[in-house]
């Protein structure tokens, strides 16, 4: 892995707009370098294990109409973070590594994580649905707003692609097998 951070910035519905910056195993002395003055900061990396600061490292900076604040994370893999904003929640739903974090969006409190048993892909949302979405490689769960799992569905094989597509939760394994989940219930579509 490349010891120079990596980064991307995302603008959320609502004037959230917040930049990612990561890097791999003992890289947050590089990732933290570039940190901004201003705002809140939050260390959540205790969260992946309590030698976080030897792991991947990722600062999230988020600024929006309620102000500035920060965010650290931490991962036993190099992973990019990626997030979602969930409106109504007023959370901002960020996965890095194994973790799914339920950050409130205005302030960057932790209101829930939640680990995974293998790494997240991605974090998908609707305002159809009154969770969230969590695609891990071998598990899809659906989070509520208080961080409670509403369903679980486990998988034989690895995940490789998900998406949202015409009220289904379209899966792709590593070995090629596309499957259908109803993002409400979980249950398998045909």
């Amino acid at each position: 892995m490349t010891a120079e951070p990596q980064q991307a910035v995302v603008g959320y519905p609502g004037g959230i707009r917040v930049r990612y910056r990561w890097a791999g195993s003992g890289g947050g002395g590089a990732v933290f370098a570039l940190s901004e003055a201003g705002g809140e900061l939050f260390e959540y990396g205790e969260r992946a294990g309590a030698a976080f600061e030897r792991l991947c490292r990722a600062e999230l900076r988020t600024e929006g109409p309620a102000g500035v604040w920060a965010a650290r994370l931490a991962s036993p893999i190099f992973d990019a973070p990626a997030g979602l904003a969930w409106d109504t929640a007023g959370l901002l739903i960020v996965k890095y590594g194994f973790l799914t974090y339920g950050l409130v969006a205005r302030t960057g409190e932790l209101r829930w994580s939640h680990r995974s048993g293998s790494p997240v892909l991605a974090v998908l949302g609707s305002v159809r649905l009154p969770h969230v979405i969590v695609q891990a490689e071998i598990e899809t769960f659906a989070l509520e707003e208080d961080g409670d799992v509403r369903w679980r569905v486990g998988h034989s094989d690895v995940v490789a692609e998900c998406g949202l597509t015409g009220g289904r939760l379209i899966l792709t394994s590593y070995g090629g097998l596309v499957s259908a989940l109803d993002p409400a219930t979980g249950q398998a579509l045909t």
